[in-house]
């Protein structure tokens, strides 16, 4: 196959692209610019290298959810706060997790379809009632380790673990998964 011939099945495909996967990619698109954004404004100054590496793995995201750009892409925002990110709790850390989650959810929703599909809105509910949680579960996760560490409570990591635990169990059940195999 040609180059022209590469290109031509790319734009028919691009026209053809369902609304669903359309939305799924801008939302890729928005969470993960807040998600490079955010830690760039905060405080505890983020290293240059991460928006440099992040921006070009989000555009790759976005135009192939299901390449290992979305994990790179992860990994790499994830690194920069892991390294810099101050121990407190901020809104700056609280916007960029949720961020992370939203770009997670989105991609692993964008990356199971091809880009000419039509989504129903049954597929749609299972993704959003997930995201949902997220978005309503990271705050809550925050507060309850500020006002645990606030007290000085010793075993607050453990808190925190079980946590995130139940929030990924909430989830995991949110979504309509099973544990075994029907």
């Amino acid at each position: 196959m040609t180059a022209a011939e590469k290109l031509t099945l790319w734009l028919a495909q691009l026209r053809d692209t369902g609304r669903g996967v359309l939305v799924a990619r801008l939302v890729i698109a928005a969470a993960g610019a807040l998600a490079i954004a955010v830690p760039g404004t905060a405080a505890w100054d983020q290293l240059d290298l991460v928006p440099l590496v992040a921006i070009p793995l989000l555009a790759a995201t976005v135009i192939l959810p299901d390449s290992l750009a979305g994990v790179v892409l992860l990994l790499t925002i994830t690194f920069g706060w892991l390294i810099r990110a101050p121990a407190e709790i901020s809104w700056q850390l609280v916007m960029t997790a949720i961020a992370v989650v939203v770009t997670h959810l989105a991609t692993a929703f964008a990356a199971q379809l091809p880009s000419y599909v039509r989504v129903e809105r049954r597929a749609v509910r299972r993704w959003v009632v997930p995201g949902a949680i997220a978005l309503i579960i990271a705050p809550l996760v925050a507060i309850a380790a500020a006002l645990v560490k606030g007290a000085d409570v010793p075993g607050s990591l453990l808190v925190t673990v079980g946590a995130l635990v139940l929030a990924t169990i909430t989830i995991w059940f949110a979504a309509g998964q099973r544990l075994g195999r029907d």
